[in-house]
Order: structure tokens, then C-alpha cells, then sequence
């Protein structure tokens, strides 16, 4: 067994540095500046515009049910968002790339969240109805935008595989080492408990995934801010020294020589785009549940959860690590440096407070990319067979990340994570004039006073469209 998770590892490794040195940073650098330029930088132009839609209440079908809520589609993007990346994955970019990571994950963050606006946006636009209500993603918008079904197909199983088997183990994984490290508690036995709470969970539906995640996520995410504001009071006078240490070490000569200034950029860039997902093709999914007047408040919505995850909670835990003192010189890395860091800042209680919030923040992440999964199986072939072994898989793995190597789930992370981006990058690029023409659609409606709705003709030239009436239909509707 152990031969063979070296050669794993190995082999896992030499294709992460093909994927990520040569190709992935450069191609989600030029694209997120690509489509902050089309887009006249959406993603702060309509900052203030994110947190009007927030507010907004679902939309009631023919037969009386409410849809799912523009809030509720951004707590299962978030539940997946906010998970193992902003603890574990701040604490290993850090411990690996220097202060200066930080600074990338922040640049990343800006930057891809116009990728995210177009991806999530072109999902609301080719969505497609099913018994819950609404479902889609890159994998829809890749057959019925692009014509293209079989590159649909390539990537359903991708993300299957990524986010509902691999990703899951990441987070049970850093769960188990938390729990471990805390209270002393045998990884399996909290593999085992964490798989039987998940099965209750998502054998019970999109609609049961979108109740959890709209209670945790916002609660979880709050208490977390909190004590990371007490930790930065406490040392506020410390604060400009480490803003400056992370822009001199994002761009330093003493990094540059140290070799460290490549390994800055790229763990900052790798942890960034698995915390906050920008780009990756994965938050579209829970972006097309949302039942909204108008595509591009959902991309909208999408947008402002890539600022929550990097700018806020990834640099929350960045703060309480970068203000530990041991920082620099600490062999550890992962949960268990963010929990020596907490430690030191406010007592014996820091590793408890940590393993219980990365048990709800991982718990929610694990239920949110579960669902994922489920969608694109969906795409693929609508067998209750498929999906029931799925689920059973979702579990196993669960309990197999708690007990295996971190390297090893990481770098498995890494690997889909990347390959799933460049498919759907292609795909967006493709199909990015599309999203730009919604956002002339919506700001147009806005100048008039309007809260804006979308028609499947309000493009012209726009086909493949199933859930959105044409304006005709429209008003033949009102008419009756």
C-alpha cells in the first residue's frame, strides 16, 4: 500500500507541474483580466448591486412551489466555497510560498471573479428544469450553448470524480487531523461519524442541501470573522508591518533568489482557486438551481462569494497565522499550523474553537460538493442506479481522506482542480459574448428603473434556451 501512494504521488506530482507551471496560472491570469476588461470590471462596478440582489425572494413555478433562492444558490456555492481552503489551505500556501502567497490569492480573487461572473451567469441562461426545480453548469452550457455534448460529458465525469470523491477526501481528511490534534480523536472513528452525518444529508436532496447550508454557512462564517477581528485587535499595531512583509515578499529579491518567489506565486494561485473556486466550473452548478428574474443577478450573487471566501475568510486565517510568532520557523503546516497560531493568540481554547469550525465549514463543503456531483451525473444519464452508487462512493471516500496522507489528497486535488479549470476556461471563452450581452441587457433595465427580467429573446441570435419564455409568451401569459 505504501508503494503504491508513492508512486501515486509521484506520478500525481509530475503532471501537477506540467498543469500548473506551464499552462493553468498564465491561462486564469490573461482570462480573468480578458473578462474584467469585456465586462468593465463587473466585478466592482456592481459591488454594491451584489448585496441589493442578495435580498431577493425565489420565484413561485405554475404549480405553486418557490424555487430556490438567489441566497439559497449562494449558501451551497458557499458551503462548498467555505470549507478546507480557507483554514488548511491558507495555513499550506503560507508555509510553503511565504507571506507573499497571500497576495496572489488576493490577486486571483479579484481577477477571476469576473471569470466567475461569466460562468455562473451562462449558467443561469442554459439551465434546465428537473423535479426540485432548476439544475445546470458548465457541463449544460458546454451542450447547449457550444453544441458540444461530448465535451459536456468529459467534463461531468471530471467533476464527478474532482469535487464529489476527491475534493471530499480533502476535507474529511483535514476534519480527522483537526479533531486529532484537539481532543486526540482516532481518524477513523471521526471518518466513520462524519460519512454516517453525510449520508443522511444528501440521500435526502438539492432541496435539504440548500436548508443545511443557508443556517451553517452564514452562522459558521461569522463566528470565524469575529475571532479573527479579536486576533488582529489584540495586535493591531503589528498589522502595517504585515501588509508590507506580504507585498515585499509577493514581489521580493530576497524571495526571487531565495527560489521561494515561484513557489509564492503558485501555491498563492493554487490554494486561491481551490478556496474560492473562481473559474473552476464547479459554483455554476449551485448558480443554475437559483430561480431569479434575470441570469446575471445569479452571476452577480456568484461574484460576491469570491470576495467573501479569499478577501475576508482566507485572509482571516492568513492574519491569525501571519501574526503567530512562530510562523517562519514551524515545521507544521495545514489545520495544525492554524491551530498553533490561534493558540498562542487567545489560549488553550484556539485548537478546540478550530477543529469544531473546520468540522461545520469541511461538513458543509463535503455536503455542497456532493451535490455537484449529483447534477452532472444527471447530465449524463438520469439512472437512480448511478446515483445511488455515487452517494455510496461520497461516503467511502469520506472515510478514506480522514485515515490517508495529506500530501497525497492534496495533490489529487490539485491535479483534477486544474484540469477541470482549462476545460471549463475554454468553454466560458468560448461562450463569454454571451454573458457580456445579458450584463448590457440587465444594466439597460436598470437605467429605465426596472428590476430586470430576462427573455429567451432578449439575444438575438441565442438558442438552446429551455427555462426562459420569450417576451411574446410573455405577455400572452398576462394576457389570459
Amino acid at each position: 500500500m505504501d508503494l503504491f501512494l508513492k508512486s501515486l504521488e509521484s506520478g500525481v506530482g509530475f503532471l501537477n507541474e506540467i498543469v500548473w507551471t506551464y499552462i493553468l496560472i498564465a491561462v486564469l491570469i490573461l482570462l480573468g483580466l480578458y473578462f474584467s476588461l469585456k465586462s468593465n470590471f463587473v466585478q466592482f462596478r456592481y459591488f454594491g448591486e451584489m448585496f441589493r440582489i442578495l435580498g431577493d425572494k425565489s420565484l413561485v413555478s405554475a404549480d405553486g412551489k418557490r424555487g430556490i433562492s438567489s441566497f439559497q444558490a449562494f449558501c451551497i456555492s458557499a458551503a462548498s466555497r467555505v470549507g478546507t481552503g480557507n483554514i488548511a489551505g491558507v495555513a499550506t500556501a503560507i508555509a510553503t510560498g511565504g507571506p507573499g502567497a497571500v497576495f496572489w490569492m488576493w490577486l486571483i480573487a479579484c481577477l477571476g471573479a469576473a471569470s466567475s461572473f461569466v460562468e455562473s451567469t451562462l449558467a443561469q441562461i442554459y439551465k434546465v428544469k428537473d423535479k426540485d426545480g432548476f439544475r445546470g453548469g458548465p457541463a449544460y452550457y458546454m451542450e447547449k450553448g457550444l453544441k458540444k455534448r461530448w465535451m459536456g460529458i468529459i467534463f461531468a465525469i471530471i467533476i464527478t470524480f474532482c469535487f464529489g470523491l476527491v475534493f471530499n477526501s480533502v476535507q474529511s481528511n483535514t476534519i480527522a487531523l483537526a479533531f486529532n490534534e484537539a481532543f486526540g480523536t482516532s481518524r477513523l472513528t471521526i471518518g466513520i461519524v462524519l460519512a454516517i452525518m453525510t449520508a443522511i444529508i444528501i440521500f435526502g436532496g438539492v432541496k435539504r442541501i440548500a436548508n443545511v447550508s443557508q443556517v451553517v454557512v452564514p452562522i459558521m462564517a461569522v463566528i470565524y470573522l469575529i475571532v479573527a477581528i479579536i486576533v488582529v485587535i489584540m495586535n493591531i499595531t503589528e498589522i502595517p508591518h504585515l501588509i508590507s512583509m506580504i507585498v515585499k515578499s509577493a514581489f521580493g529579491i530576497e524571495q526571487a533568489i531565495g527560489g521561494t518567489f515561484g513557489a509564492a506565486i503558485m501555491m498563492g494561485i493554487k490554494r486561491g482557486l481551490f478556496s474560492n473556486e473562481a473559474g473552476m466550473g464547479s459554483a455554476p452548478n449551485a448558480a443554475a438551481t437559483a430561480s431569479v428574474t434575470h441570469p446575471v443577478k445569479q452571476g452577480l450573487i456568484q461574484t460576491l462569494g469570491v470576495f467573501v471566501d479569499t478577501l475576508l475568510i482566507c485572509s482571516a486565517t492568513a492574519f491569525i497565522i501571519l501574526l503567530y510568532s512562530d510562523f517562519s520557523t514551524s515545521d507544521l503546516t495545514g489545520i495544525q499550523l492554524t491551530q498553533a497560531a490561534l493558540t498562542e493568540h487567545v489560549g488553550s481554547w484556539g485548537p478546540t474553537f478550530l477543529a469544531v469550525a473546520i468540522f461545520l465549514f469541511a461538513f458543509t463543503s463535503v455536503i455542497g460538493n456532493y451535490y455537484y456531483g449529483e447534477t452532472n451525473i444527471e447530465f449524463i444519464k438520469n439512472s437512480p442506479t448511478a446515483l445511488f452508487i455515487y452517494r455510496l462512493a461520497v461516503v467511502g471516500m469520506v472515510i478514506f481522506g480522514a485515515v490517508v496522507d495529506l500530501a497525497t489528497v492534496w495533490s489529487l486535488a490539485d491535479l483534477f482542480m486544474g484540469i477541470m479549470a482549462l476545460i471549463n476556461l475554454v468553454a466560458i471563452v468560448m461562450l463569454g459574448k454571451v454573458a457580456i450581452a445579458a450584463l448590457k441587457d440587465y444594466k439597460a433595465q436598470r437605467k429605465e428603473g426596472k428590476d430586470p427580467v430576462f427573455y429567451a429573446d432578449s439575444i438575438p441570435g441565442l438558442d438552446g434556451i429551455e427555462c426562459w419564455e420569450t417576451k411574446e409568451e410573455a405577455l400572452n401569459k398576462k394576457k389570459i
